[in-house]
């Protein structure tokens, strides 16, 4: 620490030359690089070149005094932190106080003594280091416990992705196969029922053939049954039993698809897939209700190759996006008629395309919704951010999609909205 005061630079501000010159002198054998000045102007345009560790000033100067010069140092971000002792011949106690009410760490008075000055020069170099040793001490440690921060917060919301995709993959998967068993079993049966129905008709055909004539019994059973309608109508009921099964089928199949349990490994997957299991997922939300129109869903795909990912994750940042949209077009609807939501019907816009370069694949999903001011767009990704009411968000959700997209698959995630207008997220995806 001596070493270092004594390599330090020292500007001497006095307009008498005889002083410079002594105050040089001793602080020049005492191992100080020195810098002068006249007056208080010429001072300043000196510090411009090269800021000193402590400044000598002299109280009386023409031009600018000691005080105004010591008030321009104080004020100045650059300038303000340089000790800076005061020189001068009058010793009343409000002179003193002025300056260090400017801002000056001490008093020395002419006429001088060597040895003084030099210690009070010294003591506050080493004032001086140490607290820009503390500075720098803290900033660092500020800095440290700041990233440990963020480096938790990064583990939490891996811990709490794991837990949900983990979570939420044993349920689909158990659902699915709980569907799965009596739904194979109807649409399995629907098969033969529609043979067996086949069969009764061609023999009831054969029996109307040779026996044209029925007993009155059996004309009567006929009349009540309307034999003729339930020929024409079963096997349609048999086709609508059948499609409301493969619907069932394609549902479980979104489940899967959406649930995918590949959290340790990426997967080769086509992304329309995951954006089309999601939309199924949220169809219910998506459905005509009292109060507003069906939301529509159009879908602009490209021409876009099946890509590494972890497809399960990737499937729950379509789940937040389009979630969040629905939400913000609910929100829009809020005192608009049916029939004035009919004429702006409430749209979301889903497009993919290659990027320029075609090594990223990009995912366009464009609501027209509420928006969202500047200040909350700079916020929306933050954990725990949310513009939801208490009970409704969380503030997890895009803060999770953040992570997926930038940290998981080294893509960008980013947003763009006017308030009233909608907004608009930009996935990009590398393919390799």
């Amino acid at each position: 620490m001596l070493n270092s005061q004594e390599n330090s630079l020292i500007l001497v501000v006095d307009d008498t030359i005889t002083n410079l010159e002594i105050i040089s002198d001793a602080l020049t054998d005492a191992g100080f690089f020195v810098a002068t000045a006249r007056n208080g102007e010429k001072a300043l345009q000196k510090i411009q070149d090269k800021l000193p560790d402590l400044i000598l000033l002299d109280v009386m100067m023409p031009v600018i005094d000691g005080f105004e010069t010591c008030k321009k140092l104080k004020i100045n971000p650059i300038t303000q932190d340089i000790p800076v002792i005061f020189m001068t011949g009058i010793s009343d106690t409000e002179t003193k106080v002025k300056g260090l009410n400017l801002g000056a760490v001490d008093y020395i008075t002419k006429p001088f003594q060597k040895e003084e000055v030099l210690a009070r020069i010294k003591t506050h170099l080493q004032l001086r280091y140490l607290t820009k040793s503390l500075e720098q001490r803290v900033t660092e440690r500020t800095a440290e416990l700041s990233q440990a921060l963020k480096d938790l917060q990064a583990y939490q919301l891996q811990l709490i992705q794991k837990e949900k995709m983990s979570a939420l993959g044993q349920l689909v998967t158990g659902i699915a196969h709980e569907i799965n068993n009596p739904v194979s079993c109807i649409h399995g049966n629907l098969a033969h029922a529609a043979n067996y129905f086949h069969n009764l008709i061609k023999i009831i055909d054969l029996y109307q053939q040779n026996y044209p004539v029925p007993v009155p019994a059996i004309q009567q059973e006929i009349a009540e049954t309307d034999l003729e309608y339930m020929r024409a109508d079963l096997p349609n009921l048999i086709t609508s039993m059948k499609e409301g099964v493969q619907r069932i089928r394609n549902i479980s199949t979104s489940l899967r698809n959406f649930s995918r349990s590949d959290k340790d490994r990426k997967v080769f997957c086509n992304i329309h897939n995951g954006i089309d299991s999601t939309i199924m997922i949220l169809k219910h939300r998506l459905k005509a209700s009292k109060v507003r129109p069906e939301i529509e869903v159009m879908r602009n795909y490209g021409h876009l190759p099946s890509i590494t990912c972890f497809s399960g994750q990737l499937n729950q940042v379509f789940m937040n996006i389009l979630a969040n949209a629905i939400d913000a077009l609910e929100e829009s609807n809020l005192g608009r008629s049916y029939s004035e939501i009919e004429k702006n019907p409430n749209q979301i816009l889903i497009e993919t395309f290659l990027s320029e370069d075609k090594n990223n694949a990009l995912i366009r999903i464009k609501d027209n919704g509420v928006g969202m001011t500047a200040d909350i767009q700079e916020k929306i990704f933050e954990q725990l951010f949310t513009t939801k009411p208490v009970g409704r968000g969380t503030g997890l959700g895009l803060s999770i999609a953040y992570q997926i997209i930038v940290e998981k698959h080294k893509g960008k995630l980013d947003v763009y909205s006017v308030l009233g207008k909608g907004s608009e997220f930009m996935i990009t995806i590398p393919i390799h």
